[in-house]
């Protein structure tokens, strides 16, 4: 579903010298499969999402989701690419605080031109499966952080896309609350055939994902000290 081919992405410093945010990374995500990717602050993960999202352009290389090169779209196609074929899970929420649940999830759907009654009675069996049945006609600004990162899952996946990408969609919940959400996304990634793409400092993504690779200086690098749990506290120190 997802193939990353020699991709490159550098950013100028002072001095004449360029820092290669993304430095030749090649890698594939299979449909149902979800790979999670480690690496401090500074390592490449942002700017490797942004390249896969069509939101940044890369300097060499292939992005292909579904065969299609995302990184050769006009910026109309990449809109609509955004919309359509890739969902998002990300560590700050992004819902309108005043609307409910429902309309929050509701959000891309109707984004893609269905109406808003259409898009909720579509997006009501998802949120019974992510256990908001009683809190979909709830206010974001009443529901707790778990409650509002499962809003956020269903948002992402209301369009039935071939991708996730999720940037640490732990990173503002409790140790309990983020294995129930990691739970939620191996289901859910398995159920839909959706290739996910976790970003993340969390340790318990390690049991969740299919692969565990890690990226360091823009470089994919032996994932095996996470995975052994030698060095996840020295993620935050670098």
């Amino acid at each position: 579903m997802l193939e990353l081919r020699d991709l490159v992405k550098h950013y100028p410093v002072a001095g004449g010298e360029s820092v290669r945010a993304v430095d030749d990374v090649t890698l594939t995500v299979e449909r149902g499969e979800l790979v999670a990717l480690y690496g401090p602050s500074g390592s490449g993960k942002t700017t490797l999402l942004k390249l896969i999202a069509a939101v940044t352009a890369p300097d060499r290389g292939e992005v292909r989701v579904d065969g299609r090169d995302v990184t050769r779209m006009s910026a109309r196609a990449a809109a609509r690419y955004r919309l359509h074929d890739v969902g998002f899970v990300l560590q700050t929420f992004h819902m309108i605080a005043g609307l409910s649940a429902i309309d929050n999830a509701s959000l891309k759907l109707v984004g893609a031109g269905l109406g808003v009654r259409e898009a909720q009675q579509r997006m009501t069996p998802l949120l019974e499966r992510l256990g908001l049945d009683a809190r979909s006609g709830a206010r974001m600004s009443t529901l707790s952080m778990g409650e509002r990162q499962r809003v956020a899952i269903a948002k992402a996946l209301s369009t039935d896309p071939g991708l996730l990408l999720a940037d640490e969609p732990t990173g503002n919940l409790d140790t309990r609350r983020g294995a129930e959400v990691l739970a939620l996304l191996r289901e859910l990634c398995r159920e839909h055939r959706t290739a996910v793409l976790l970003v993340t400092h969390d340790p318990q993504a390690v049991a969740v994902a299919d692969r565990v690779l890690a990226l360091r200086d823009g470089r994919l690098v032996d994932a095996a000290p996470y995975v052994q749990g030698d060095t996840p506290a020295s993620l935050q120190a670098q």
